[in-house]
């Protein structure tokens, strides 16, 4: 029994990063670079601009897309065509990072996993985030933009 647990783990790790991979290639009208991901322990230092998506269903955590306000506004500059800033800008990373994880939901429930997402919580300034006990960095570089990081904080059962 308890090895059928470690596999359905692994495979939903698995499909969640092949499906994060795929919405943000799939939501960025731009030209991305995704880095081999890797394995770190808590805290996260958030710097700039973050925004913390929950996960509930079947796969259970949490998603935080980080990165600098420059490529956010690059990125929204890119998908609508005008400079974002202030309120704008956050709030546009709050719908960004709804996309990405909408589009994860959609992949995910494809291979056979129930998945909701929880409301965005944009994160402005720098924060450290605990609570986790082991997450996933999936590094992504954007060209003429900058980079942006996603980690995946997700639950055993």
């Amino acid at each position: 029994m308890e090895e059928c647990g470690v596999t359905t783990i692994t495979k939903s790790v698995t499909d969640i990063l092949n499906g994060t991979i795929h919405a943000v290639k799939t939501i960025l009208p731009l030209e991305i670079t995704v880095d081999k991901p890797s394995l770190f322990t808590q805290p996260f230092t958030q710097h700039s601009i973050g925004v913390l998506i929950g996960m509930t269903g079947d796969v259970r955590g949490r998603i935080i897309i980080d990165g600098d306000s420059f490529v956010f506004g690059k990125i929204g500059e890119a998908m609508f065509g005008m400079a974002l800033e202030g309120e704008m800008l956050e709030s546009f990373s709050g719908e960004l990072g709804n996309m990405i994880a909408g589009n994860l939901s959609t992949f995910i429930s494809d291979k056979g996993f129930e998945m909701d997402i929880t409301p965005p919580t944009v994160l402005v300034g720098g924060a450290k985030v605990y609570g986790f006990s082991k997450a996933l960095k999936l590094p992504i570089q954007i060209q003429n933009v900058g980079d942006l990081m996603v980690v995946l904080m997700i639950e055993g059962s």
